[in-house]
């Protein structure tokens, strides 16, 4: 593919547009619909959206050429994404407010670095030891509202679900990376097996499944746009672009854009605790980014 820098900040500031809607998205539709039920509608609008995406590009030939161990490390991986990492995330926006949620969610890239020490073997400096203090502290900051003597969270568990969101997210990852297959292929089968999975377990746990309509369109935006298009808009800018750095970077607006659509969209009052925990946690992952391009 021809690089064409203009097009990749197309892509790339579309994307980032979309994923600073998605938090307040998600609260929107928690509104009408319990987890469980808007992970279902919106997994199976994504895996519309990437069967489209498949034929366009013409990949389902690809899904011929790999083994069936392949074909069962990605039906695993399937049950982190979509199934048990939304399923977390959004139990986590269930019981924060999105201000809260959007941003310990966004520490995943440096939960990313540490559980890489562990699973691949990669170095850790001293430097991504303080990345992950100053980004931490700001997630403190942002669950106690700033009270950091009271020691008071709005919600424990939520901030802990919150937490464990960027492990699962992490991990699938980190084992997508070993796989070597196409990424929109490779996210293709995760919820061609994962909607099924959820599926099943709703009706295994007798979970009822309804019908609203303001869920429902909630249900797809999220599908379409959380975990879709954005990660093929994504793709194609990072195709496109003659040096991914010039990007990578426009990803930290979205926080940010975030907590303007929430505060307009979903109507909370953004706290002056909220933006100074993610000012930390921005400087703490761009301390951790510009340390990994020095030891590059």
């Amino acid at each position: 593919m021809k690089k064409n820098q203009s097009k990749a900040y197309f892509f790339a500031i579309s994307a980032v547009l979309l994923w600073s809607t998605v938090a307040s998205a998600f609260k929107l539709s928690l509104a009408y619909f319990d987890a469980l039920n808007l992970l279902l509608y919106a997994s199976f609008f994504s895996l519309c959206v990437f069967s489209c995406a498949m034929g366009y590009q013409r990949k389902f030939y690809i899904l011929f050429l790999y083994s069936k161990k392949t074909y069962f490390k990605l039906a695993l991986l399937g049950l982190i994404n979509p199934f048990i990492y939304y399923l977390v995330l959004f139990h986590a926006y269930e019981l924060l407010p999105a201000q809260e949620a959007q941003p310990i969610n966004y520490t995943w890239a440096l939960t990313l670095t540490y559980l890489s020490v562990f699973i691949l073997k990669q170095k850790i400096s001293v430097y991504d030891f303080l990345a992950g203090l100053i980004c931490y502290f700001g997630v403190l900051i942002i669950s106690t509202h700033g009270d950091l003597w009271g020691f008071s969270f709005y919600s424990l568990t939520g901030v802990f679900l919150a937490l464990f969101s960027t492990v699962l997210w992490s991990l699938y990852w980190i084992y997508n990376t070993k796989l070597h297959v196409d990424p929109l292929v490779g996210l293709f089968i995760n919820f061609l097996f994962g909607v099924p999975a959820i599926l099943f377990y709703a009706l295994i746990t007798s979970h009822p499944l309804v019908f609203n309509i303001h869920g429902f369109l909630g249900s797809a935006y999220v599908g379409i746009f959380e975990m879709g298009i954005t990660f093929i808009l994504w793709l194609q800018a990072m195709k496109l672009s003659t040096n991914t750095a010039k990007i990578a970077n426009l990803i930290f607006i979205s926080p940010f854009l975030s907590l303007v659509f929430i505060s307009i969209f979903v109507g909370e009052v953004i706290l002056f605790s909220t933006y100074i925990g993610l000012i930390f946690i921005i400087i703490g992952l761009l301390l951790q980014q510009r340390v990994k391009k020095v030891d590059r």
